[in-house]
């Protein structure tokens, strides 16, 4: 049976760890709220007719939590967890690199593609994270460290549409956006706009594309421990347990699909 095993960390390795873990978590809700703001700003700016075409970000995001659901587990097993992190860090940095081509050709399509990116990189990442939160300090204080996570966690919720906000809109845009909406524009006058406003996501999402490259390189080489899965050899004492071969042999897991 593969068992997560890790050295027990001194005190610095611990708070040092736990700062990177509150980074992490941080740009989880960093990436994943701004999705709120992108909606109607995708709305307007790439002419989306309807919400059903709008919700898409939601969809192209998320979805890769469902495709990466497993392939995340192996990759990590394969290629180990701090390796892992960096590479999920890499994913979600072309991601937001996909965004200036997209900005550039105001290709729906293409932002799509960027978000299913970023959430595949963030996949592997919270894959990764979660076992770190609990064996990186005394497991019966591990609800107490997550708890801690999900503050940053809901901080960068709070803080993530307010900081796109203030870096992409201006304080002239409820006039362009009336224009819009009144429809006395040329074509040609019309597109200069919508190409000035998506464009406006090119410089913070580069920004952001860096900054996830960095932190997933310095994370590779921190002090953060690396998880190893070892092999548990059956004894008298402690048997494995008998092979499951269907998804019906996990009945819990049938109940919560169910719930």
């Amino acid at each position: 049976m593969n068992q997560l095993t890790s050295s027990t960390p001194n005190k610095r390795t611990f708070y040092t760890s736990m700062a990177i873990l509150a980074v992490m978590y941080f740009v989880f809700g960093l990436v994943s709220w701004v999705n709120s703001i992108l909606i109607p700003y995708f709305k307007i700016a790439l002419e989306l007719t309807t919400h059903f075409q709008s919700y898409f970000v939601t969809f192209a995001f998320y979805i890769a939590y469902f495709v990466m659901a497993i392939p995340a587990g192996l990759l990590l097993n394969k290629v180990g967890y701090k390796k892992g992190i960096m590479y999920g860090f890499m994913f979600m940095s072309l991601g937001a690199l996909i965004f200036v081509p997209a900005a550039l050709t105001r290709q729906y399509s293409i932002f799509l593609v960027g978000l299913y990116c970023i959430g595949t990189g963030l996949a592997i990442l919270q894959t990764a994270a979660n076992p770190y939160v609990t064996i990186i300090g005394p497991i019966d204080r591990a609800a107490q460290r997550m708890s801690i996570m999900g503050v940053f966690n809901k901080f960068a919720g709070i803080v993530s549409p307010l900081i796109f906000a203030a870096v992409v809109f201006r304080s002239s845009d409820d006039a362009t956006f009336a224009l819009l909406e009144a429809g006395t524009l040329t074509e040609i006058e019309k597109n200069i706009i919508l190409n000035d406003l998506i464009r406006r996501v090119i410089l913070p999402y580069s920004v952001l594309a860096v900054f996830l490259l960095l932190v997933g390189i310095a994370i590779r080489y921190s002090v953060l421990p690396e998880i190893e899965a070892s092999e548990e050899e059956p004894s008298e004492t402690n048997p494995l347990p008998p092979a499951r071969k269907s998804l019906f042999d996990y009945p819990y897991l049938i109940f919560g699909a169910i719930a």
